[in-house]
């Protein structure tokens, strides 16, 4: 028997444990360490995780795809916000088959400030969405919506797609979406991702909405389209387009 075997039914027994109680985080405090090679002086530590090891770093350093223009991350809008919000709503509209009429990124939940030109590897999309998320539909009315970019107004703006507003007062003002103003009586379909439809950054509006999940990770999303752009000889570009205003 290998000697690794007790850990291995340690670690699957916390697993097992840990799955009896599910938990709703509404907010995320995290410390980012790096793993670098060659700091595991245990040699038994060392021989089991040394064929692990090599392929990960491996995979970390397979590039994906090209970015052609500096993405930054800002507020109200930024580009790397905006190219966020739109691989949401397309993958979301392709995924579930269904119209979708707005994708929402939390702010938070975009873990890097900048992505600079040129070669975009796998490690790097780890660091940008480090979060296992996914991307869920909510049906939603135009009056809990309008809640809902009030909320995103009050924070300083998040990353949308489908949809246009200012910022006044910490309200949102002038919504239009789809090319057409918010009707408070309306209903609407909106992607957003798990944690801010079960409360997290303090969305406590969309926590009774039916949600529909597929499954689908926004890093694998992300993942999916860049690689598509690379296919096609394309890379990676965003801009400013005036979604979100302030006044």
């Amino acid at each position: 028997m290998k000697k690794e075997t007790p850990v291995l039914l340690l670690i699957l027994s916390l697993l097992a444990f840990s799955c009896s109680t599910t938990y709703t985080p509404q907010s995320v405090d995290y410390t980012d360490y790096r793993i670098q090679q060659g700091r595991i002086t245990d040699s038994s530590i060392v021989s089991i995780l040394s064929p692990y090891s090599s392929r990960l770093y491996a995979r970390m350093g397979e590039v994906i795809a090209q970015v052609g223009t500096n993405l930054e991350k800002r507020q109200p809008e930024g580009s790397l916000g905006n190219l966020m919000a739109d691989v949401m709503l397309l993958q979301a509209r392709k995924k579930f088959a269904k119209s979708v009429d707005a994708a929402f990124m939390n702010y938070g939940g975009i873990r890097l400030n900048q992505i600079p030109p040129g070669p975009l590897t796998v490690g790097k999309l780890y660091e940008l969405s480090p979060f296992d998320n996914f991307i869920v539909l909510l049906n939603i009315r135009g009056d809990v919506l309008r809640q809902f970019l009030d909320h995103i107004a009050a924070k300083g703006g998040w990353p949308v797609a489908g949809l246009r507003m200012s910022i006044t007062g910490k309200k949102a003002q002038g919504v239009m979406i789809g090319g057409k103003p918010l009707t408070d009586d309306a209903q609407y379909t909106i992607a957003v991702l798990d944690y801010t439809a079960n409360g997290g950054d303090d969305c406590f509006m969309l926590t009774n909405l039916p949600q529909q999940n597929g499954g689908w990770l926004l890093r694998d999303q992300l993942q999916e389209y860049f690689m598509q752009l690379q296919k096609e000889g394309k890379s990676i570009t965003a801009s400013i387009e005036g979604r979100i205003t302030t006044s």
